[in-house]
């Protein structure tokens, strides 16, 4: 099986001129004593320009590679073989390199590709990147082992690439060479003013304030502070890591990391448009899933979803949390951990978990418990600029002084595992570590429903005192400053949190009562929220007065399939009837449902389709726009979608029959929003929206773009 690898660098800075660094790179060949494998290399083509601005030059390369001898053995040679073609712009200030295997090419397929150019900030500083790809299609049955054996030698080569730049710079320092001129045009004759070819002078080094170097390429990432913390600034393709800035906000990272963190993030932006979570936070989802960059796109993209959903980008600006929480969820920030982690306390032993469940129902808990977590990624990057290295996780102190039966009261537990869960799911590896202190007797219990839901990665974090052995040695002093240990815990620091204690009963709610708060805070959103039937669609009009404006609409499919039409119609639908018998009672609970099509109205002669009809999944997000030809009435409609019963035999599938068992399957709920845009506003976005559908291709034969219609849906899984 062939098995493709990719590499993509970061940027890296070198804070000397093009032509310097030039020098340096120069100096590598024939031979370098700090590459002991690149043995020789012979010029096979060279080529320069009259004005000498131009200069390929085209080496074969003799590498002998760090093998085990058997494998050479069976590869029958000693050494591998490389073409690298170097084509150096004096005029433009790049160089950029190419190099692919000329050994074992019908076998093993490696393409590189290298550049240095001149910094866009600065053209006093060089940027160097690198990028490759290795395919093997087959190695005498040891593909994997030279995969292995490939991957070992391309990373500690990169590693050693600035090193060797670095080293041959000092080598031209200590001979006195510190500046090398740039190119100039040969000066031709008199007579042509010699304004035209005179060389701009070079102008002098500008002094950046070191800090803002360090920042990135283009201080877009750190200096945009000025939007609110919760939105993540949104990347543009021209905007790429640094390796400095990597070093110092996200960590320590080998080259194949950087690269699946380079590589997911250049991915995010082809396809989300709009909000791109933060690096450290796309670093997070793939360490949860040790950098395998399918795995951890997967996460992530449902995560995105989810917030998008449940509008947690906008939780810590518009939400406040009701009273009750403030005054009885004993838990709080306090400081920090030794390490500069942020500091939650949790006094779990003090909650009555059931009377805030009681109170406030489930949705309300968890959207807390959400406000804390986002509330904690907002710490974490002020730490990581305040103490200068990058944190990306936080600690947690939970009390269990105090804890009963009470606490296993079973709807709490399961409030409590709904909560981990989504928690695990979209704030991973944000837990540096969890102390937790006095566990009582009952605690085992208690964490043998709880364990199985926690991720293995997070269950290392735990540490676990009973009664007072926390202030032992080995205990708290070993985690958290003593300056900081909270009054209650014997310690000298007044601790903010709430006390907790009793909900009072009189604050209870029936479940009615929370049935419908739960409601309220799905709709708090400028999405409507709708329910669709089986033989109940869910339709939207809107009227168009100008022929030419832009209908556009965004929604997410939360639950079951539907299939998603807009239609046309030259006189205006009946107001839909409110049936007052309740006939359609099934329609009432749960967001609203609208028929606005006639059953008497005909298809094609009442009203038209516009567009080709759409199938989207549970869990997809839509977005698409479609420019009306006509006045008159359009209708919005999203149907419930039924599986095509099984063609070659007519038995009932058991999923069919399942899913008719369960009467939830026959109702979809979707969110959705939509807008009229005058075509002249419209103009200038036609086009992103044009190219939504990017990366989506194998989607493609689902939107089609009638030529007259222009419409796009674009859908990101």
């Amino acid at each position: 099986a062939a098995m493709v690898q990719k590499y993509q660098s970061p940027v890296r800075v070198y804070k000397h001129p093009f032509e310097l660094i030039m020098a340096a790179y120069e100096r590598r060949f024939p031979t370098c004593p700090l590459i002991p494998m690149f043995v020789a290399s012979d010029t096979v083509n060279e080529y320069k320009s009259e004005d000498e601005a131009i200069h390929v030059i085209e080496r074969r390369c003799k590498l002998d590679i760090d093998a085990p001898r058997l494998l050479k053995k069976i590869a029958g040679v000693d050494y591998v073989y490389f073409v690298q073609k170097n084509s150096l712009n004096r005029r433009e200030r790049t160089l950029h390199i190419e190099a692919y295997n000329e050994t074992f090419s019908n076998r093993v397929i490696i393409n590189e590709h290298c550049s240095y150019t001149v910094h866009p900030d600065n053209e006093d500083w060089t940027c160097f990147e690198q990028s490759a790809s290795l395919d093997i299609k087959s190695f005498f049955g040891f593909e994997s082992t030279v995969e292995k054996i490939a991957m070992k030698q391309y990373t500690s080569n990169i590693k050693k690439g600035k090193e060797i730049i670095e080293y041959y710079l000092k080598q031209l320092e200590e001979e006195g060479i510190t500046f090398v001129p740039r190119w100039t045009p040969p000066v031709a004759c008199k007579s042509e003013s010699s304004t035209s070819h005179m060389r701009r002078p070079v102008s002098p080094a500008i002094n950046i304030p070191e800090s803002a170097t360090k920042e990135g390429l283009n201080n877009k990432e750190i200096l945009n502070t000025s939007s609110s913390p919760s939105e993540p600034t949104a990347g543009t393709p021209d905007d790429k890591l640094d390796a400095d800035y990597i070093k110092r906000y996200l960590g320590d990272l080998t080259p194949m990391q950087e690269s699946c963190l380079i590589r997911l993030r250049q991915w995010l932006q082809e396809t989300h448009k709009g909000k791109i979570p933060k690096d450290e936070h796309i670093l997070r989802f793939l360490r949860a899933r040790d950098f395998n960059i399918d795995k951890a796109r997967e996460i992530l993209c449902q995560s995105l979803t989810w917030r998008k959903q449940h509008q947690v980008d906008y939780i810590l600006d518009t939400w406040n949390p009701p009273q009750v929480l403030q005054d009885y969820y004993a838990g709080g920030w306090h400081h920090h951990d030794k390490d500069g982690r942020p500091l939650y306390v949790l006094r779990l032993g003090q909650m009555d978990t059931k009377g805030l469940v009681r109170a406030l129902g489930e949705e309300a808990l968890l959207r807390y418990v959400l406000s804390i977590n986002e509330e904690g990624l907002r710490r974490c990057e002020e730490n990581t600029k305040v103490f200068g290295r990058p944190i990306s996780s936080w600690t947690c102190l939970v009390d269990l002084e105090g804890l009963n039966m009470r606490h296993l009261w079973r709807p709490g537990v399961k409030a409590l595992l709904r909560i981990i869960e989504v928690v695990e799911a979209n704030y991973p590896e944000t837990l540096g570590r969890l102390l937790i202190l006095r566990a009582p007797r009952v605690f085992p219990v208690l964490w043998t429903l709880v364990s199985p839901f926690i991720d293995d990665n997070t269950r290392k974090k735990f540490l676990i005192y009973a009664g007072n052995d926390y202030q032992g040695p080995g205990g708290l002093l070993d985690y958290i400053d003593k300056e900081i240990i909270p009054d209650f815990l014997g310690g000298e620091c007044m601790c903010e949190v709430p006390e907790g204690g009793l909900v009072p009963k009189s604050l209870y709610r029936t479940a009615e009562e929370l049935e419908n708060e739960d409601i309220k805070l799905w709709t708090e959103t400028i999405y409507q929220s709708a329910s669709v039937f089986k033989g109940a669609p869910h339709e939207v009009l809107i009227q168009i007065v100008d022929a030419s404006s832009v209908i556009t609409w965004d929604f997410d499919v939360c639950k079951g399939d539907i299939v998603f039409n807009i239609f046309h119609s030259k006189r205006a639908p009946q107001p839909p009837k409110k049936d007052s018998l309740g006939a359609h009672s099934i329609t009432s609970p749960g967001g609203n449902n609208v028929q606005l099509i006639d059953k008497v109205w005909q298809l094609g002669r009442d009203y038209s389709m516009v567009e080709s009809p759409l199938i989207c999944k549970e869990g997809e997000s839509v977005q698409g726009s479609h420019v009306t030809r006509w006045p008159g009435f359009y209708i919005l409609q999203w149907k419930f979608h039924n599986m095509p019963a099984c063609a070659t035999t007519n038995l009932p599938r058991v999923d069919d029959v399942l899913a008719s068992l369960q009467v939830s399957s026959h109702k979809c709920k979707v969110m959705y929003y939509t807008e009229v845009i005058g075509s002249e506003d419209f103009r200038g976005s036609m086009t992103s929206l044009e190219s939504s559908h990017s990366g989506f291709s194998q989607l493609s034969a689902a939107t089609t773009s009638s030529s007259q219609s222009h419409s796009s849906s674009m859908i990101s899984r």
